[in-house]
């Protein structure tokens, strides 16, 4: 199972890191590190704003010329198109594993990506990482370039971090936030892509009523009663979902969703951590009616 396997995982890479080091050291590093305590740690001290930032407060920022670390992890075309000033691009993949010991574990770190979804996978990974990361609400796309007056915040010159200040990450997170990338890409080719899943094909599998998945909607439990998908079971997201996280099934493929995709993949990466087979699904329910993304913005039904 999953699970075990990369319980192991951790185990056997502390071990075998600190073996030269003293079987002292190993036996500290093993009993001080538990994925279990980071992710749960991760959801109860979540701050009121849920490590996100406004698009229009983040662009606000940017203008201040406030110090502050910004991650663009869209693709380096995208990147070189235009990106908001001072961004520096770790295109979503194993780069943000080889770049993690330049990320600062401390001031101001914001992150973007398209949608905000992918972002949201990558803020909770940071945070596990000691990265006090915040994702831009609703990425570059539909958040960032929609704000008045951010043309003035613009550039497409290239941005680099300063490689001669590195941070170190605990062995045994650093093993779990490698092998997640490392994952991620080899599903590069197929539905679960990124750790998601469109929501056409996510129809076609509440269609066919495969019973090796299960949706597992996030969004608040007045939301959940207004409207969710059929046989979707609900955890709000907040401070004490961890604690409802051992009540999911291991052998089913977890499809998480919320209002717009992005506390779904915070949710997505937790669950991954955990060993769950976690993918968030693209759009969530569907916020803005405007927006061509989202299961009710694609016209599909909902139960009360």
């Amino acid at each position: 199972m999953k699970k075990i396997a990369l319980s192991m995982l951790l185990v056997l890479f502390v071990f075998t890191a600190a073996f030269a080091n003293g079987q002292e050291e190993a036996a500290a590093a093993v009993s001080e590190t538990s994925i279990e305590d980071v992710v749960a740690g991760y959801f109860a001290n979540m701050p009121d704003h849920i490590y996100k930032i406004s698009q229009v407060e983040f662009v606000e920022k940017v203008k201040a010329g406030t110090d502050m670390t910004i991650l663009d992890i869209r693709q380096p075309d995208a990147y070189a198109e235009g990106h908001v000033q001072g961004a520096v691009n770790v295109p979503w993949g194993t780069a943000l594993t080889e770049n993690l010991q330049y990320v600062p574990q401390s001031g101001e770190v914001y992150i973007y990506c398209y949608s905000g979804q992918t972002a949201g996978q990558a803020v909770m990974l940071l945070n596990a990482a000691g990265v006090p990361a915040r994702s831009v609400n609703l990425g570059f796309n539909f958040g960032i370039s929609k704000v008045e007056g951010v043309d003035a915040v613009l550039e497409t010159a290239a941005n680099s971090f300063d490689t001669s200040v590195t941070y170190d990450v605990d062995p045994a997170v650093f093993s779990a936030y490698k092998s997640y990338y490392e994952e991620m890409v080899s599903l590069k080719d197929t539905t679960w892509k990124n750790f998601k899943v469109s929501e056409d094909n996510a129809k076609k599998i509440l269609d066919a009523g495969d019973d090796s998945a299960l949706f597992l909607s996030i969004r608040q439990e007045k939301d959940y009663n207004e409207g969710h998908i059929e046989g979707a079971i609900n955890i709000p997201f907040g401070n004490d979902m961890f604690n409802m996280f051992a009540s999911l099934p291991a052998d089913k493929k977890i499809i998480v969703y919320c209002y717009s995709g992005q506390t779904a993949g915070q949710a997505t990466a937790a669950l991954q951590l955990l060993g769950y087979d976690a993918v968030s699904m693209n759009g969530g329910m569907g916020v803005g009616a405007n927006k061509p993304i989202g299961w009710t913005n694609k016209g599909y039904p909902v139960v009360k």
